[in-house]
């Protein structure tokens, strides 16, 4: 059995502080995804979660993208948050045919649900019954991960539900969420697995006002991780995992060290070589 693939970035290509720390300073933001590209082979598009894009933007994405780099997107919230998966075919099937613009790039689209209060749901069985309809028509050629922020509806039961149709968990490393690490189930019930490094947020934004550095030290959390992509890989399944700016304080930095603590273990090569460029700066000197 060939090891999966594991596919590394963080949330969204672009944050506060990143200019100078991670995109070198005077390259116009419009180069921004061209040069994430080749330092990452992968990145989760947080802007889809708040409007679907349109077909002009998800071109550009895949024109300024090399083959082989990977879009992982979310869901709208007019279908996760506000409709919760009634009333929405039309806003999917808009989403869903102006995503697949992506075609190979397309990874995992993720359903990030929010958390459920009583009045809305009075347990899981009811958010159940909604879901799974929904689930069986979803296209079987694409991949797609749930993720829920209500930690007492995650047990064997619910991993049951979404293996049945090939659904990704979403393992989230947050604050208040149960440890994917030691969840009481197998975490693996698709053809991949889907990672999101997302920290305290309330921690970490009582630090900085800007993302252009570490703050807070997970060399323990990552290095479990990569024990559990090890054994993972070796299943033959894909790894796609995530790094927001909330976990360390600044995701590129996150990303690297995950890829240093890796390679300390002798391990084979993991993510991609930046090639060398010039700054743009040096660049128009150059031609003054």
């Amino acid at each position: 059995m060939q090891d999966g693939h594991i596919y590394l970035g963080t949330s969204s290509f672009t944050a506060t502080g990143w200019e100078g720390s991670f995109y070198p300073r005077g390259l116009k933001s419009a180069d921004y995804l061209s040069y994430y590209a080749e330092h990452f082979d992968s990145v989760e598009v947080d802007s889809t979660f708040y409007a679907c894009p349109s077909e002009k933007t998800v071109r550009g994405w895949a024109a300024k993208t090399p083959e082989g780099f990977i879009f992982c997107v979310k869901v709208p919230q007019t279908i996760t948050h506000e409709n919760v998966l009634v009333d929405c075919g039309a806003e999917w099937s808009e989403f869903l045919n102006t995503i697949d613009i992506l075609g190979p790039k397309l990874g995992p689209i993720v359903f990030q649900f929010p958390y459920f209060n009583r009045a809305l749901f009075r347990d899981r069985e009811p958010f159940v019954e909604r879901l799974v309809p929904f689930l069986k028509q979803l296209p079987r050629d694409h991949k797609f991960a749930v993720e829920l922020r209500n930690k007492d509806w995650l047990d064997g039961d619910f991993a049951y539900v979404l293996r049945q149709f090939g659904v990704a968990l979403v393992l989230q490393d947050r604050s208040w969420m149960p440890d994917p690490l030691t969840l009481p189930f197998d975490p693996i019930i698709a053809d991949f697995i889907y990672v999101r490094w997302l920290g305290n947020r309330q921690e970490i934004e009582a630090m900085v006002q800007k993302w252009d550095k570490v703050v807070v030290d997970r060399t323990e959390e990552l290095n479990k991780w990569i024990d559990l992509f090890l054994k993972t890989t070796k299943r033959g399944v894909t790894v796609y995992a995530y790094a927001n700016n909330h976990y360390q304080g600044h995701g590129p930095a996150t990303i690297r060290k995950f890829i240093e603590f890796w390679g300390k273990r002798g391990l084979p090569e993991i993510g991609k070589k930046p090639a060398p460029r010039k700054s743009p700066v040096a660049q128009h000197r150059l031609f003054e």
